[in-house]
């Protein structure tokens, strides 16, 4: 990617509100950003910034704006997440789908949303099995210097957990290879692949083992 696509990419980003709650058909805002870039989506797939967002993606790429295409969504005034911590059954999906780390809670044990930190996204209420987690009206300021520090906020917000989960994800790669002693190239694998792989591994382990035992046994006998 060149150093003026990256720099346009950079602009239209700094644009977006970085609620990465993916109405806009992409699985958060930079992706987005990028398409917009590169002519592979429109200016007006984006509900939260809604016309003001608009304009200023239009003004920035020089067309004309346009009215937001609500097949992506409806405009809200500021939301947060909420859960009823009584029904809180603790089984950890919204924490997995809060792309800014704005739940906090263990498994089996309640959550709760970090106010300050939700983007009102709606990410967590589909998985929610009880149904427990409902949207608020926010304490969010609207101006505009408050709206971009919120979604430069959030903008670190959800790198950190890419960030967390990539370390994460190494790490229990790792730990798998450690226990299992699977080849790297298995780990690196995915899907069915991967699977077919371990079970491959697990099933030759468990061969040799034995190969080892009849022979252990062969030779203690008389």
């Amino acid at each position: 990617m060149n150093q003026q696509l990256t720099t346009l990419i950079d602009k239209i980003d700094a644009i977006l509100p970085q609620t990465q709650c993916k109405k806009c058909g992409f699985s958060a805002c930079r992706p987005y950003a990028e398409a917009i870039a590169e002519g592979r989506a429109d200016i007006n797939q984006c509900p939260p910034g809604d016309s003001e967002g608009i304009r200023k993606l239009a003004s920035l790429l020089g067309v004309h704006p346009k009215p937001l295409n609500t097949s992506h969504g409806i405009p809200r005034p500021p939301l947060v997440a909420k859960i009823d911590e009584h029904l809180c059954i603790g089984c950890t999906f919204c924490i997995r789908a809060c792309p800014v780390d704005a739940i906090v809670g263990a498994a089996k044990q309640m959550h709760t949303v970090i106010a300050s930190e939700c983007t009102g996204c709606e990410l967590c209420i589909a998985p929610c099995p009880m149904d427990c987690i409902s949207l608020v009206p926010s304490n969010e300021k609207t101006d505009e210097a408050s709206r971009k520090q919120a979604a430069s906020h959030a903008r670190s917000r959800y790198q950190f957990k890419l960030q967390r989960l990539e370390r994460e994800k190494q790490a229990s790669n790792k730990t798998i290879l450690h226990k299992t002693t699977i080849p790297a190239e298995i780990i690196q694998t995915s899907g069915e692949d991967r699977k077919k792989a371990i079970v491959q591994a697990a099933i030759k382990r468990a061969m040799a083992t034995r190969a080892l035992a009849i022979d252990s046994n062969s030779s203690t006998k008389p």
